[in-house]
């Protein structure tokens, strides 16, 4: 049966992967981004879009009043919008934390409460599933262990795959499964816009070891999976009638969380820190 899905975050990368997969299979997308002109491409190939800043909750309004008035319910809702912000903790300020947390922890929350009137309305008996309606939450497998200079982005996402499972849990008596979505690297724009984001004040401690702030920024995009493999089995997952509760992939979406598991956290500190220069850094 046709599904209608909601996708934040589809200028680029895993969102616009995820729309253009979800819409080849035949099901009702709206892609959304904060730009509507970023999603003209899927827009010309027949995906509906809206403008939708999740750090707005007028605009977050407007868009479901749309589907509201269009389709009445949301089968699937995937909380995808977020960026990284790179910089080592000690050089970030009060302002930048805040933007992390509000586009990577705040909003999410903030765009699923939004939709559950619609979430609920395909719950009780008006779904294009066989089950209930699904929220997926992109997090990262970043959220499972931490990296030196991107310590902002990987709390964020801990703390999103934290609220996600007491979500499960406090939607399950309405219907509503959520599912956290864990990639690893996958190819995007991703890295640009963390190189863009780097916080490297003037006075700071770090100067000398710039380069490995600036290799952490790209890290991600190194040898990294394309969006359109990565999404595939991530689709067929959020389609099952009864989706997993997590899903990984994207390069080192095993091999990492593994590591982190099977060492001591000095072993596994000092694989990071030669990693990203701060080995061999005299300071």
């Amino acid at each position: 049966m046709t599904q209608c899905i909601l996708i934040t975050g589809c200028s680029s990368g895993i969102g616009a992967a995820l729309a253009r997969e979800f819409h080849q299979r035949g099901h009702t997308v709206y892609a959304t981004a904060r730009r509507l002109e970023s999603l003209a491409s899927l827009q010309q190939a027949g995906l509906r879009t809206l403008a939708l800043d999740v750090n707005d909750d007028a605009s977050i309004a407007a868009a479901f009043a749309v589907v509201h008035s269009e389709q009445g319910r949301l089968d699937v809702l995937v909380n995808n919008a977020g960026f990284s912000q790179v910089g080592a903790v000690l050089d970030l300020t009060r302002d930048d934390l805040r933007r992390q947390y509000e586009t990577n922890v705040i909003a999410p929350m903030a765009v699923t409460r939004a939709a559950l009137p619609l979430l609920r309305a395909a719950a009780n008996g008006g779904s294009g599933r066989t089950s209930g309606p699904v929220i997926a939450n992109t997090g990262s497998i970043v959220g499972l262990f931490t990296t030196p200079f991107a310590g902002a982005y990987c709390s964020s996402k801990a703390a999103l795959h934290a609220l996600s499972d007491a979500l499960r849990m406090e939607v399950a008596p309405f219907g509503i499964q959520v599912v956290t979505v864990q990639p690893g690297g996958v190819q995007s724009s991703f890295g640009a816009h963390a190189e863009a984001a780097i916080q490297l004040p003037a006075d700071s401690l770090y100067r000398g070891v710039e380069k490995g702030i600036h290799a952490r920024a790209q890290a991600g995009q190194v040898g990294a999976t394309a969006a359109e493999v990565f999404v595939i089995p991530v689709v067929d997952a959020l389609l099952q009638a009864t989706p997993p509760v997590r899903v990984r992939g994207g390069k080192g979406s095993t091999l990492f969380p593994l590591l982190k598991l099977l060492l001591s956290s000095r072993r596994f500190d000092a694989i990071l820190s030669r990693k990203f220069g701060l080995s061999d850094w005299k300071p």
